[in-house]
Parts: structure tokens; sequence; C-alpha cells
């Protein structure tokens, strides 16, 4: 024992990091504990405990250490009182400083309960004290994101359990998979199907879960606008994850998907360019999803106010070009009356009877479940699809072995198409979901035809916004007119509008039962509706089997299973 350490104020510093959970570190409690009896023990003057709970493998992240380190160079006398040295310091930076205040005597001593450390002996036992700490963090590192891409590659998440799932507590470590959450896991969907088909903003959605709902996060926290933005833009909900992030590396989870993938990419164009979430202060009927067709930039909306000399009033909603990616755009904007008129004329084209609609779609759904062909054209498609991406990754590493392609491109263009191949292999086949999405896609088109027009005209912005996502791809404003690509089905729909309100011009609207199997046979008579169907039409005259027709455009839904995978 040095007998000058009389004279010396020692502090003591305690310090605990969630690294160590797990391993044989005292707590903050107990470090201190034995410190004061270790001061008390040898008479040594002590100055107030400093405690910390941070990790000392970066430097400059910790404030009491660097507190501590001011306090001793603004005095003459100071001490360390540590329990051992990895607890001052893990990384160069931070060992060096003690390292240096030691040696130049401003640290007049280091104690620990094993040994001291005093300015004129050797340092080379503290240089190899403090290289093993470094050492050990570097390899706890290296080791901890090992053991992490390995859980990826197995396709079990390696994160903490976002919104709506949990870790599973009973699962070994470095194995623990996330599992459904009891009680958020269906809000979750909830706020999932306001955004696809209520679309809803994310504010509101946030408004709805934090206010009506009380919604919390597992760590029992109000959830936040944050949290709903980092949800609608995360691929997990989707059953895919890219770990590490931004490597390129895609794994397909084990976990329960909340989400198809076909879902996530519509919210991700709902939302806006990469998924970004854009706030709006106004609802306007037909912002985010429409764009502009001279620069290809979105098309956003504001309000103007006309004043007439006779005091009246008059208020307008114009459409224009957002002029972010092209600012010199020279599309002028459209009055939203002008825009209803357009898209309205488009959706009277495909307007069938509350009567044809309730048939038609009860033979759609007939003709779905008696389809056999579902799953193995789905599987035919998928192996097709796998094919060509095995086949374009192996031409990218003969380009990249002949030196046609850097690294750097390789590299990109492999993250895409492993991407593309994890998504591939995440579609579930089930002939059962296969069946209740193209009834469910069935029922979105057959609502379509019955209710867009009058839901352009007198509908709330979401309808009218629904109603021209559902109605094609591409809408876009050039020259003021409004354009979209309209989907084949609905093409189909077109040509069955006008003949079905022929029909229902000629015949009474139906006010008994008789009424209505008229309209039916009216139906099954006419060669536009009758077109490709399976059975000949005098059958249904004979037999008035109705239920067994296969309506046409079964044809074009029954396509719509192929994107699934």
């Amino acid at each position: 024992m040095n007998q000058t350490t009389n004279k010396i104020i020692f502090v003591p510093y305690v310090r605990k990091s969630s690294e160590d959970e797990g391993r044989q570190v005292a707590s903050l409690g107990d470090q201190e504990k034995v410190l004061m009896e270790l001061a008390k023990r040898y008479g040594l003057k002590t100055a107030e405990a400093m405690r910390e709970a941070h990790s000392a493998k970066t430097a400059n992240m910790r404030p009491v250490f660097s507190e501590m380190v001011r306090k001793i160079k603004s005095g003459s006398d100071f001490g360390i009182l540590c329990w051992k040295l990895d607890r001052l310091a893990r990384n160069p930076e931070e060992a060096g400083i003690i390292l240096g205040m030691l040696q130049r005597g401003e640290i007049k001593c280091i104690k620990t309960p094993h040994r001291d450390y005093y300015p004129e002996e050797s340092s080379l036992l503290s240089f190899v004290e403090f290289g093993m700490a470094n050492q050990y963090s570097r390899d706890l590192s290296n080791n901890v994101k090992r053991g992490l891409h390995e859980k990826a590659k197995r396709g079990l998440f390696p994160c903490f359990a976002p919104l709506g799932y949990l870790n599973n507590p009973l699962d070994p470590k470095g194995m623990k998979k996330i599992i459904k959450d009891p009680v958020r896991f269906e809000q979750v969907r909830k706020i999932f199907d306001f955004i696809l088909h209520d679309h809803l903003t994310p504010v509101q959605v946030w408004r709805i879960a934090k206010e009506e709902w009380k919604m919390t996060t597992s760590q029992t926290k109000s959830v936040g606008r944050s949290t709903i933005y980092r949800m609608l833009t995360s691929p997990v909900y989707a059953g895919i994850f890219e770990y590490p992030v931004g490597s390129g590396e895609w794994h397909k989870g084990t976990h329960e998907p909340i989400i198809t993938l076909e879902e996530y990419d519509n919210i991700q164009i709902i939302l806006g360019k990469k998924g970004k979430p854009r706030q709006q202060k106004h609802i306007f009927s037909f912002t985010g999803v429409i764009r502009c067709g001279g620069c290809g930039g979105m098309i956003t909306a504001q309000h103007a106010t006309k004043r007439q000399k006779n005091g009246n009033i008059h208020r307008y909603i114009y459409y224009r070009c957002t002029k972010k990616i092209n600012p010199n755009c020279s599309e002028k904007c459209v009055e939203e009356s002008k825009l209803k008129e357009q898209i309205g004329k488009i959706t009277k084209r495909i307007n069938i009877p509350a009567g044809f609609h309730a048939w038609g779609l009860e033979k759609i759904k007939r003709d779905i479940y008696q389809e056999e062909r579902f799953t193995d054209k789905v599987m035919e498609n998928k192996q097709k699809q796998g094919e060509g991406i095995a086949k374009q990754l192996s031409k990218l590493l003969d380009l990249l072995t002949r030196e046609v392609i850097s690294e750097e491109a390789y590299q990109s263009k492999y993250a895409e198409l492993n991407k593309d191949k994890v998504r591939l292999n995440a579609a579930q086949v089930n002939s059962e979901d296969i069946i209740q999405e193209l009834i469910s896609k069935g029922e979105e088109y057959f609502d379509l035809a019955r209710d867009g027009a009058n839901e352009i005209e007198n509908g709330s912005p979401e309808k009218r916004r629904r109603v021209v996502s559902t109605l094609g791809s591409n809408p876009s404003l050039k020259g003021r007119i409004f354009s979209i690509c309209t989907k084949k089905v609905l093409q189909v729909f077109e040509e069955l509008s006008r003949e079905v309100n022929d029909i229902h011009s000629k015949l009474k609207p139906p006010k008994s039962g008789k009424n209505v199997r008229d309209l039916e046979l009216a139906y099954a008579q006419n060669p536009a509706v009758r077109r490709g169907w399976d059975l000949n039409p005098r059958d249904h005259l004979r037999s008035r089997r109705l239920a067994t027709c296969r309506f046409k455009p079964l044809s074009h839904l029954s396509q719509l299973n192929l994107s699934l995978s």
C-alpha cells in the first residue's frame, strides 16, 4: 500500500451496460458497496460516487465518464476507485485518456479490489488490460452480429418485435421467433385496411388508434405517429425483411404476415415515392393517386376563393403539378368540377344496375369455386419466375467474372434479384386463399361498376380516391385532360353495361319474383352477357340451372391470381 494514498481523494466510478447481461459482472449497487468497503478498509478519502449505465465500447458516449475526467483535471490529488479497468474504458480513445492522465500524474492512483496502478510504475500491465478489454468488446460485437446474421438466414426476425408482434419468451436464446400479439395483431391489420380500403391518411389512422382504441406499444407507451409511419413502410409485416439493413440481403420470415406482398406494394403507392409518408393539411379527392402527364410529378390541390363586386363569394379547388421533378413544368391547373366530369364519364361507361350486380356477382363466386386449375396456374407461373431469376443471377455472376460490370453494379443488381427471389418464395400458394382473393377482387369490380359513377359525383374524398385507384393504372393529367389505363376486366364491364342497361330499359323494374326471373333469363339470352360461357344457352332456358353458367369476366379475374405470386 503506497503511503501517499491518504492524501488522495478517490472518485468511485461504477458502470454496467446491457452488453454485460448474463455475464458475471456485479450490479451498480454491488460494485459501489464493494468499493466503499475497500475505501473504509484502507482509510481512503472518497468523493461522491459516480454511477453510469452506458456502454464503453464507443468513445464520447458516456456523460458521467466525461464529467469525472473534467473533475480530476480540475484538482491536484484525485484517484479513481473502480471494479476493474474495463469499467473505465473498452475503446482505445478513452483508454488513452486514462493512461495519459495516469502517466502525467493527473490521476494519482487507480485502485481496484485486486491491484493498484500508480504513475511511477510500469504502464505495460495497464496497457495490456485495456487492450484485452477493447478486444473483448470487438469480439463481442462481431459475435453478436454474426449470430444475428445467422438468425436472419433461418428466417427469424433478428430485431425487437415490431408493433403487432411479440418476441416469444419460450424460445431458447438466439432462436426466438416473433409471434402474434393477441392484443395488437388485429388492430394493426385494421390500420392497414384503413389505408388500403378506406383511404384514410396516416394521421387519421394514428388519431383513431390513439384516441379511440387507446392503443399502446408492448412497453405500454402511447403509440406515436412515427410508429404508424414506420409500420406502414416496413416489409416485415408482409413476411420479408432485409438484414443487415442496406445490405441487399433479403430473407423470408417464418412469422405469420399481417398483409400480403401485393397489399404492401399498394400501400407504398398510396403513401408516395418509396413509401415516404406525406402529411396533408387538407383532404382532397384526387391527390396522391394522379401524376402529371408532363413531368411525372404528383398532382396536388389548393383552395381558391373568388369575390365578386356584388358580394358573392365562390370557392374552388384546383389541381396542379407539384413541380418537384421539373420546376419549369408548363402543365396548367384544372378545376375539380372539370376533373370530376372527366372521371365520371369513364365510370358511367361501366355502370351496371343493382339487379345485375347481385346476379353477376353470384355467378362469379360459383364459377370461381368450380375452377380447378387455379393452383396449377400459380405454381406454373411461380416456377417460371423462379427459373428466370436463377438465369439472371447466373448471367450476372458471369458478367462479374469476365469484368464486364463493376463490383458495385453487381451488388446493386444482385440485391434487387435477391429481393425478388425472396418475395417469390414468400408468396403462399393456397387454393382457398386464391379463391377468397379472387372473390374479393370480383366484389371490388362489381361494386365499382354499380357505385363508381355515383361516388365520383356525390361520394366522400376517400371514396373518390378509391374509385380512381380501382379503375386502372397510371392515372395522369396532361393538357387538363385526365387519362388512365383501364384494367382489362373493366373493359368487359363496359360492353356488359351497354347490353344490361338496354335489357333494363325494355323490361319493367322488378317488383316480384317473376320480374326478377325474367331479367335473369334476359341476361342469359343476351349474346354479350353470354359470350364465354361454357354451356349452351338453350340449356339455361330449358333447365334454368343458371348457377352453372360461366361468366366472361372470370377469365380476366383468374389472371389476377398470378400477381399474388
